[in-house]
């Protein structure tokens, strides 16, 4: 699947489709949420190259990364941080946990307590820890990438839907095909891809580029057609036990102008919340008991049907549009 990017990025997803190969529209959903300030929760199998992803993205932007491998004993404290007494001081200097760092890989986050796991609801939410009465700031940019095995539910805590919600996309990597899985025999039979990878943007212009998506205008009428999709939602109580709430649309809006600012265009289209509102909408609707079953599969369905069924603004959405975007300059290479 080959999704239009702007020459500003085509030089890193080129990169990292070297690492995770024939996964592209998953390589752009991800620099999509980066560049939006989101978090992504990744669910699938074990082995369809998760960590390699994040690990890649982290090391082609020049980030920070750590890995948190979360088991059913880890504390808290291990991961915001703890305050240690200095004997020769006398007094307590604070040690830096492992959410301190710019990309952050919680892996296999349901297999830690409830307790542990919303250890990390201030970090993603407020981008900052609190220990013992003080405040600590994270590093910018700061991202989350949570992995979780679906099939595997024995000794799995479930997310709870607060903590869902604090992300920004629920993503699936997916096995991929038989020629993106020959090539990656070929890549890999000769040494580690990683190896041979190389800066493609800094921190520094990570930023640039997120002030940037932020920036990018949203006509009323596609204001209109996110308000629709959204508010369809709490009207389905045949299915849905609830209803999107406003966070959810914020989240589409924000994730659409990212989108957008991927594909080097400077106002947001219908064609750019439709391209983000599965992996947006899917894991923040809460399913009546009968669909439950059905899972993830019946989220995406039931917002794809959305799309489907609700009106798509004309051509008239440029104009409102047009004098905002000309406004933008482009960060450019900082």
């Amino acid at each position: 699947m080959s999704v239009q990017i702007s020459e500003d990025f085509r030089p890193l997803v080129n990169q990292l489709e070297q690492v995770i190969m024939g996964k592209q529209a998953v390589i752009v959903d991800l620099l999509t949420a980066l560049l939006a300030g989101g978090h992504v929760l990744l669910e699938d199998v074990p082995g369809t190259g998760k960590t390699s992803l994040a690990k890649a993205m982290a090391q082609s932007l020049e980030l920070s990364f750590q890995r948190i491998q979360f088991t059913p004993d880890l504390l808290p404290s291990e991961i915001s941080g703890i305050n240690v007494f200095n004997q020769k001081s006398g007094e307590f200097v604070f040690r830096q946990g492992s959410v301190f760092s710019q990309i952050v890989l919680a892996d296999e986050i349901n297999r830690a307590t409830p307790r542990t796991q919303s250890s990390l609801l201030e970090a993603m939410e407020e981008h900052q820890v609190s220990v013992d009465g003080r405040t600590y700031p994270l590093p910018d940019p700061f991202m989350v990438i949570a992995t979780q095995n679906p099939v595997e539910t024995l000794g799995t805590f479930p997310l709870p839907e607060a903590q869902l919600d604090r992300f920004l996309m629920r993503l699936s990597m997916g096995y991929p095909d038989r020629d993106a899985e020959a090539r990656m025999l070929e890549s890999y039979g000769d040494g580690q891809p990683q190896q041979n990878l190389h800066p493609c943007l800094s921190a520094r212009q990570v930023l640039a580029w997120q002030a940037k998506a932020a920036a990018i205008p949203v006509g009323q009428a596609v204001r209109d057609y996110i308000l629709d999709l959204v508010r369809q939602t709490r009207e389905d109580e045949d299915r849905l036990l609830l209803g999107l709430s406003p966070r959810a649309a914020l989240a589409l809006q924000r994730a659409a102008k990212a989108r957008a600012c991927l594909c080097g265009q400077a106002f947001v289209t219908p064609d750019h919340v439709q391209a983000v509102a599965v992996q947006v909408l899917s894991h923040r609707l809460l399913l009546r008991q009968h669909q439950l079953n059905a899972g993830p599969a019946s989220q995406r369905q039931r917002v794809e049907e959305l799309l489907a069924s609700t009106q798509v603004p004309t051509e008239a959405y440029k104009q409102q549009t047009a004098a905002a975007a000309a406004a933008l300059a482009s960060p450019g290479r900082l």
